[in-house]
């Protein structure tokens, strides 16, 4: 792991966020016909871990809804926030422990889990938003495209991980 400095924002900093909700965007469009498999989540993840976890939660934001406004946008958007804000503020929270931080297979797996947990966040939302009677089933129901999630996080978060690593150190270490 490396050592970030967390400066205020300014230009360099504003353009290079910019440029990661872009990657969301794409990321998230072009894997439209596998559900629930797409690199957002694991940017946003490298994000809470190499900057900040603010800048993670804007980048979500403004991903969330440049996408939506293309697949689709409702009142699930609020689900889809209030998933993400919560596997970012664990996955930020993790992370930081000295075992997982030194570890990328730790974090990988990791990942992966937060698959399942934004799942089941997101099955919490939509129990109380439609008065569902009964929460097991339905979050049981969906396990299958949380397994997918999960999957594609292990797979993109430790594909691209040297990748955002050399991006964040080269941008953003201080030498």
């Amino acid at each position: 792991m490396i050592s970030l400095s967390r400066s205020s924002l300014n230009a360099r900093r504003i353009s290079y966020l910019a440029l990661l909700s872009a990657a969301c965007v794409v990321g998230r469009l072009s894997f439209t016909f596998l559900p629930n498999v797409q690199p957002m989540t694991a940017i946003l993840l490298f994000l809470s871990l190499f900057l900040s976890l603010p800048e993670a939660l804007l980048v979500m934001a403004i991903s969330l809804v440049v996408t939506n406004l293309f697949v689709g946008f409702g009142i699930w958007t609020l689900g889809q926030f209030l998933s993400y804000l919560g596997i970012l503020l664990v996955f930020s929270a993790l992370a930081r422990l000295p075992l997982v931080h030194k570890h990328l297979w730790l974090q990988g797996i990791l990942a992966g889990a937060m698959g399942f947990l934004y799942g089941f966040l997101y099955s919490i939302f939509n129990y109380f938003l439609y008065g569902m009677s009964v929460f097991w089933p339905y979050w049981l129901q969906g396990l299958p495209f949380d397994a997918l999630h999960a999957g594609g996080n292990l797979v993109f978060y430790l594909l691209l991980y040297p990748v955002f690593q050399t991006l964040f150190h080269r941008f953003f270490v201080k030498h």
